[in-house]
């Protein structure tokens, strides 16, 4: 299939969505709640979170209403966080209580983690007491970490049992998890001794003990531990999965693969966002909501662009007399202050996945400093020849030149300095990083611009 085949593929399939979220809209807003829900009753679990996300909240809730008996509770595992918490609030706590009792005990942790504490015991008191007890204590520990993000349900065997009778307990027992990797083998205590892949298991003769065929090097996830870190080593040692121990060393969860996709990608989302300064924020978040979290940064970097006008003001006689100086000021500090967030992005990226530390941060700022110094000096050598032929000075020319350079030079140390600063002041590097870079190439550009061009101009 050529490009275009695809692109013309990917547009069918956007206008079909567009055109199955109006539909839906227009019947709901219509009242016939079963027109609606025969559009959708066919869909995928992932594309009717699609569709929920697309429609307004009170269309939402009704869709999920009229699909009654039929709703698949895993599209609520599939919506943004965002959503999942709009709905939570809208939704019936009996409603909710069945999605718990289906949904894989990270997922319901999930649903109702954000919900007010009456809601929250409301819906536990109506489930039974093992799965209220294991819910219960997943929400008790920290948000995004192992622990809340583990799955309660796995396969612990004794290190005795054979091949045989691993197999009967899997074929026979109710409440093991629908999906499963591996086997885990554990002590009396369910401190875990070693775990034993399925493919091995179906190759392996029946009457052989598991303890012969088990893996004892094993890489265990503490409940507490980030789950930014687990989903490092995931990616560190290809792993499928990995059985969670508490305090005691004691076998609690398991994390799979899918999880650690899901992380992966909250992880990147979450960092782009910071970047831009527009915080945990999504499309289906309010008006209100969406403008709280932007705010804050935007009230930073206005002060810092005040601290930019100060310096041009310390330089307004200059202007004055030389009003091409205006024209071609925010040339410099646009420069700068792009070179700033290529080098900031590449860092607090590295300083993400752990690629820069105190091992190599030396040569990484030294390798920086010296692409700065390239980069000025061919562009500036460009515009003092553009700024020659159009304003026919070429002292003009080399003054913007060396302005350039100076600025270039800071906006690469500031790009790499300021993120390295505020990850050893244990601040997060994303959403501080790029006003405080843009700060450092305005007031530079401005000030080495403008001090030259009154120093040697006027």
């Amino acid at each position: 299939m050529s490009a275009s085949d695809d692109r013309a593929s990917a547009e069918a399939e956007e206008i079909s969505v567009a055109d199955l979220v109006r539909d839906v809209a227009l019947a709901l807003h219509d009242g016939d709640s079963v027109r609606a829900a025969g559009f959708v009753s066919d869909l995928h679990p992932r594309d009717l979170a699609d569709v929920i996300e697309l429609l307004s909240p009170e269309h939402r809730v009704a869709l999920i209403q009229a699909l009654g008996p039929a709703f698949d509770f895993d599209v609520l595992s599939e919506i943004d966080e965002s959503v999942r918490d709009q709905l939570s609030e809208a939704l019936p706590n009996d409603l909710l209580a069945r999605a718990v009792t289906e949904l894989d005990t990270d997922d319901a942790a999930y649903l109702i983690e954000n919900l007010e504490e009456a809601d929250r015991e409301e819906i536990l008191a109506q489930l039974p007491k093992g799965e209220r007890a294991v819910l219960e204590r997943q929400l008790e520990y920290p948000e995004d970490s192992a622990g809340r993000l583990m799955q309660s349900d796995f396969v612990a065997v004794a290190p005795y049992w054979t091949i045989g009778q691993v197999i009967a307990h899997a074929r026979e027992s109710d409440d093991l998890p629908d999906q499963f990797y591996q086997i885990f083998v554990v002590d009396p205590a369910f401190r875990v001794l070693g775990s034993v892949d399925l493919s091995r298991l179906l190759r392996t003769k029946r009457e052989v003990p598991i303890s012969e065929i088990m893996e004892t090097d094993l890489d265990v996830v503490l409940a507490i531990a980030d789950q930014e870190e687990v989903a490092r080593e995931f990616e560190r040692y290809n792993l499928l999965s990995a059985p969670v121990v508490d305090e005691n060393n004691k076998l609690v969860g398991v994390i799979t693969i899918d999880d650690i996709v899901e992380v992966i990608q909250d992880e990147a989302d979450e960092d782009m966002r910071a970047l831009g300064g527009v915080g945990d924020e999504s499309l289906g978040g309010s008006v209100a909501e969406t403008a709280r979290s932007r705010v804050p940064w935007l009230m930073v970097n206005l002060l810092t662009a005040v601290l930019g006008s100060f310096v041009i003001k310390a330089f307004d006689a200059t202007i004055e007399q030389m009003v091409t100086l205006a024209v071609l000021m925010p040339i410099v500090a646009s420069i700068g202050g792009n070179a700033g967030t290529q080098t900031m992005t590449v860092t607090v990226r590295a300083l993400a996945t752990n690629k820069l530390g105190a091992a190599n941060a030396r040569r990484i700022i030294s390798r920086e400093t010296l692409v700065g110094l390239i980069n000025g000096l061919v562009l500036s050598s460009i515009m003092a020849t553009f700024v020659f032929f159009w304003f026919g000075s070429g002292h003009l020319g080399a003054v913007i030149g060396a302005a350039m350079v100076v600025n270039l030079l800071a906006a690469a140390l500031a790009g790499i300095l300021i993120p390295l600063a505020l990850d050893r002041l244990k601040l997060d590097p994303a959403p501080a990083s790029g006003v405080f870079v843009s700060m450092v190439t305005d007031v530079v550009g401005f000030f080495a611009f403008l001090g030259l061009a009154s120093i040697y101009l006027m």
